[in-house]
């Protein structure tokens, strides 16, 4: 049996060549015209994540939907914003290849990026301010996306996986639940705050939650949460100038479970 690490990206290794597979089949729908996989072509950024930060002691995970074209598709990171990716998570460059079927408007730069993604820069610098440093962090919150692929229609807009027709999305989203199973085995999770309506959902249909209490396979209770995603495009996250997204997100963090 190797180290918690050793297993999660082992697994993860799987998972990325799993959704790789699906990728040519759903470019081939109208709606995308571009499915790439930061978990292939920035493989090494994702891999120091794993390796670095992941076993710390988190018992909770912090859920997203699927990377943006100026986040976890530059850094391999979830909510990867580039700046926090570099200085707070102390990820080391490394010189990535654009996928060939990229789209022309969103070449991957890494981590010399220099435009910021707003929702990872929320993220993550509240994780800062909360916990100090990456260690402490990690020791209470773990962060992944449900889905690892990158979509993006005609014009480069992004493409939540939501919006694929079944046929496509369900093969997609078995595959994403079952590595969100076995990531919540490998780290002993007992709680997903899921970064908006869309990933509870997931994560309450993932481990069949009633009033937000789920279970595992081995029977052990699955709290599910949610707190507001930190998009620009959500009232929410700006309100107050986002002191209140940020007190909503807090909120959920600290409650103790009955």
């Amino acid at each position: 049996m190797g180290s918690v690490q050793d297993l999660l990206v082992e697994r993860t290794k799987r998972f990325r060549d799993e959704c790789s597979a699906l990728q040519s089949t759903i470019e081939q729908h109208v709606l995308v015209a571009h499915a790439t996989n930061p978990l292939d072509y920035a493989w090494p950024l994702h891999e120091q994540y794993l390796t670095k930060w992941a076993g710390r002691g988190a018992k909770t995970i912090l859920l997203g939907m699927n990377p943006g074209p100026f986040g976890m598709a530059q850094s391999g990171v979830p909510f990867g914003a580039t700046k926090c990716v570099r200085e707070f998570l102390d990820i080391k460059p490394v010189q990535l290849q654009t996928p060939k079927n990229a789209h022309p408007k969103r070449q991957i730069e890494g981590l010399s990026l220099e435009r910021q993604e707003v929702s990872g820069t929320r993220i993550w610098n509240l994780m800062q301010e909360e916990y100090g440093s990456p260690e402490t962090c990690f020791s209470h919150v773990f962060i992944v996306n449900h889905c690892p692929l990158l979509l993006l229609g005609e014009r480069g807009q992004n493409i939540t996986p939501d919006q694929l027709p079944k046929s496509l999305l369900e093969p997609l989203m078995q595959t994403c639940d079952l590595y969100l199973k076995d990531l919540v085995d490998i780290l002993g999770i007992e709680r997903i705050i899921g970064v908006g309506k869309y990933a509870e959902r997931r994560a309450s249909l993932v481990f069949k939650a009633k009033k937000g209490t789920g279970k595992k396979d081995d029977g052990t209770p699955l709290l599910v949460q949610t707190v507001w995603h930190p998009s620009p495009a959500s009232p929410l996250a700006n309100r107050n100038n986002g002191e209140d997204w940020k007190q909503n997100v807090l909120a959920v963090l600290h409650e103790k479970p009955e």
